[in-house]
């Protein structure tokens, strides 16, 4: 595996044909001791680096998500603690190493990756890959290596009845997202809809969590098709569901598919009076190709915006400001945060023994900035179902009522 370093390692090679100089730090404690000064910081400065590695997508299809959602959260991170002195361990900063590949968007080349940062590299701790199928391959060999996996991006209920004692979903799952959906849609009049899913993990286990959630609800499904990943159009199968004239139209989408269902519907005059699509709805690359005003009205899943709480603003402003104006999306770039958040006050708390973090992260509540998290077993039970609107060019937590930022437009408007 090719590997990339952020940050780069700061220690310099010696020259090939010179002793290497004098360590200046080791120096200057040195004199600090002579004088009878007090020197921690000189110390702090000489402890070796917590050595972090994660394989992510930067290329193929899962790159938009990932790119979003994950790898910026990362390299956040990694620079502010870095900025602050490093990684409080147990009392000492220790610098952060990131230590890097791009898995391809492969599931087998992700795979290889972890194997290789958990076995032969022993990296300290690792951060998760993006996506349900990523993590439902890793996660077997996190728990085998003692890895803690805190993953902001997998919805699977495979992976909670995996029952992997080092796995930990950031994400509210299926269930109690589907459920917040159709109590926001019955609560509001809808009584038919359709969905298409993605043919994966994701898509397959949404769908089946959304039949459950309909069963007494007195919405009926007139339509559900599922389409394979990669799919480049769907415009006959949005033009099928728009003749069955449903209130609304749900879609369990990753971002490129997402955008398409969108594009297309607005090119075929489709425009329920629900339209809800997933993965990417909450991104700031959705308000800028659909525009604001295209986008008004547009329900996704979401789970926080900077209003949510000052240190979602405080992160949110910190993001858009490193990375040039690109803001964090509204959903899975909050969990990724919150467990960055976790990780970093479970190692100051017990260290870097992986048992002790796994057992701290299990029996703790946890603070984040998307509130209290904490978990029964793998599964994130603090995190109520949510649901997202886009509103005047901001994602909008809509439903249900005890966190939202903002009430619920419960008539899109036409496609602009």
């Amino acid at each position: 595996m090719s590997e990339s370093r952020r940050p780069s390692d700061p220690r310099p090679a010696p020259a090939a044909a010179e002793a290497p100089p004098a360590d200046p730090s080791r120096r200057r404690a040195t004199q600090a001791l002579a004088a009878g000064l007090a020197f921690p910081a000189l110390v702090r400065a000489a402890e070796p680096p917590v050595r972090i590695g994660y394989a992510i997508a930067r290329t193929g299809p899962s790159a938009g998500g990932a790119q979003v959602s994950q790898e910026p959260n990362y390299l956040l991170w990694a620079e502010q603690l870095n900025a602050a002195g490093g990684l409080d361990v147990k009392g000492t900063r220790r610098p952060i190493e990131l230590i890097s590949s791009d898995t391809r968007s492969d599931i087998e080349t992700c795979v290889r990756s972890y194997e290789k940062l958990m076995g032969s590299d022993k990296v300290d701790l690792v951060l998760p890959p993006w996506g349900s199928n990523a993590n439902f391959a890793v996660a077997p060999v996190a728990n085998r290596h003692g890895y803690p996996f805190l993953a902001p991006t997998a919805l699977s209920r495979k992976l909670i009845e995996m029952k992997l004692p080092y796995f930990f979903l950031m994400l509210q799952q299926p269930a109690p997202m589907t459920q917040a959906l159709v109590e926001m849609l019955k609560a509001n009049g809808a009584k038919t809809a359709a969905v298409i899913y993605v043919d994966d993990l994701f898509g397959l286990e949404n769908y089946a969590a959304l039949k459950v959630a309909l069963q007494g609800s007195g919405i009926q499904l007139v339509e559900e098709k599922s389409y394979p990943l990669g799919v480049k159009d769907l415009s006959p199968v949005l033009r099928g569901i728009k003749d069955k004239n449903p209130d609304a139209f749900i879609g369990f989408t990753y971002p490129p598919d997402t955008i398409l269902s969108s594009k297309q519907s607005k090119e075929i005059g489709f425009n329920p009076k629900f339209f809800y699509a997933s993965v990417g709805t909450a991104f700031q690359l959705y308000r800028n190709v659909m525009t604001p005003a295209g986008a008004e009205g547009v329900l996704g899943m979401g789970s926080w915006n900077s209003k949510s709480s000052p240190a979602a603003k405080a992160y949110f402003d910190a993001h858009t400001k490193k990375f040039g104006g690109k803001e964090p999306d509204r959903w899975a770039s909050g969990a990724c945060w919150a467990a960055l958040e976790i990780l970093q006050a479970s190692v100051a708390k017990v260290g870097l023994d992986r048992k002790a973090l796994r057992d701290h992260i299990a029996k703790n509540e946890h603070k984040t900035i998307l509130g209290p998290i904490r978990f029964v077993g793998s599964e994130n039970v603090a995190t109520p179902g949510s649901v997202g609107q886009w509103q005047n060019g901001e994602f909008e937590v809509v439903w249900p009522k005890s966190i939202a930022t903002a009430a619920l437009n419960p008539n899109k408007p036409i496609w602009k």
